[in-house]
């Protein structure tokens, strides 16, 4: 694909202009928020990247980071590798990162904060200047390889669990762990947790919710369980990778998992991503704190629109659009133009 320097120079200047001058009294209110694992598919972008050179751009840098052809995993599959951890993360980072950056050349409006879902928090990093697209793109290699490692296949798990108070699934887990590991995972919206362990606790823990009272309650199609206690020794190894890499303070206000706060100083952004690892992510209080800051729309960017989805469930009346498409970015450039207005 063809790389189209005379776009790049948009991204490429503003990413390397002095963090003041980038967070200024153009913030708005609004959030950019980007998607985790599960929102990719393959041919995701295609028709951006006809529009957008910077799209491409992005994918090529990718690829020269990984070794391999990014972009051609991303459009022509198979889908097999695509859903593989360790190409599922990059290419998602990848994406949300391309959309950012055109985001960026068509002057959209500033974000007062950014948040991610999982492996979203890593996009959300990059694109705030804490650390660069290279790094990210490697990390969340590693990220994906140790992931997979943690646990051998076939012995982990992982459930949603829906209609069923959030007590009640940690109740529900606490039960059937029985020394094994299961526990609350995802905290997505009201009514909607994840919860992820050894297969055998989490096939005990979907009949205890189901006899507490849940909705629905059912096995997911994964097999690494993401966000418990079996992560640790990926954890372990993401600290390590994570400490060879020189941090810098966010350009922008990022919403960690862990704990719905955002950090300046570097040590403490370190430390939350990695115990993201095997901690909830926290979505829920994630978009009550931006909220509570004053953010009235959200910009999902990247593939799907589950966040939108989930967001306008947790914050009623809340504004949304999720970003994957020349039409969904125009639409979501208006929404954004349009509540500044209302400010001004």
């Amino acid at each position: 694909m063809a790389s189209g320097c005379a776009n790049n120079l948009a991204y490429r200047s503003y990413e390397q202009m002095p963090t003041r001058a980038k967070v200024n009294d153009m913030s708005q209110p609004l959030a950019l928020i980007f998607p985790g694992q599960g929102s990719q598919q393959l041919g995701m972008l295609r028709e951006l990247a006809e529009r957008y050179s910077v799209v491409g751009t992005t994918f090529e840098e990718a690829s020269d980071a990984l070794g391999y052809d990014l972009w051609k995993v991303v459009q022509e599959g198979p889908e097999e590798s695509l859903n593989a951890t360790a190409c599922t993360q990059p290419a998602l980072l990848s994406a949300s990162v391309a959309i950012w950056r055109v985001w960026q050349e068509l002057e959209g409006p500033r974000p007062t904060v950014m948040a991610g879902h999982s492996l979203g928090e890593y996009s959300a990093m990059v694109c705030a200047g804490v650390m660069s697209f290279a790094e990210g793109v490697n990390l969340v290699r590693l990220r994906g390889e140790a992931m997979q490692a943690a646990v051998p296949a076939g012995e982990g798990g992982m459930a949603a669990i829906l209609g069923l108070a959030d007590d009640a699934v940690e109740a529900a887990c606490e039960k059937a762990a029985q020394g094994d590991v299961v526990s609350a995972v995802n905290y997505n919206s009201p009514g909607q947790v994840v919860i992820a362990g050894s297969k055998v606790a989490v096939e005990r823990a979907i009949v205890a919710c189901q006899e507490a009272g849940a909705r629905r309650a059912m096995a997911l199609p994964v097999s690494v369980p993401s966000h418990c206690a079996l992560m640790r020794p990926a954890a372990e190894r993401l600290a390590e990778a994570i400490q060879t890499i020189e941090l810098r303070a966010p350009r922008y206000s990022v919403i960690q998992n862990v704990d719905a706060q955002a950090h300046a100083d570097t040590a403490t952004l370190s430390t939350r991503l990695v115990e993201q690892l095997y901690q909830p992510v926290r979505w829920s209080a994630c978009v009550e704190s931006m909220a509570d800051q004053g953010v009235e729309v959200f910009i999902e960017c990247g593939p799907g629109k589950v966040l939108t989805g989930l967001n306008k469930r947790i914050v009623k009346g809340s504004k949304g659009l999720a970003v994957n498409d020349p039409d969904s970015l125009e639409a979501a450039l208006e929404l954004a133009r349009e509540t500044l207005a209302d400010k001004a």
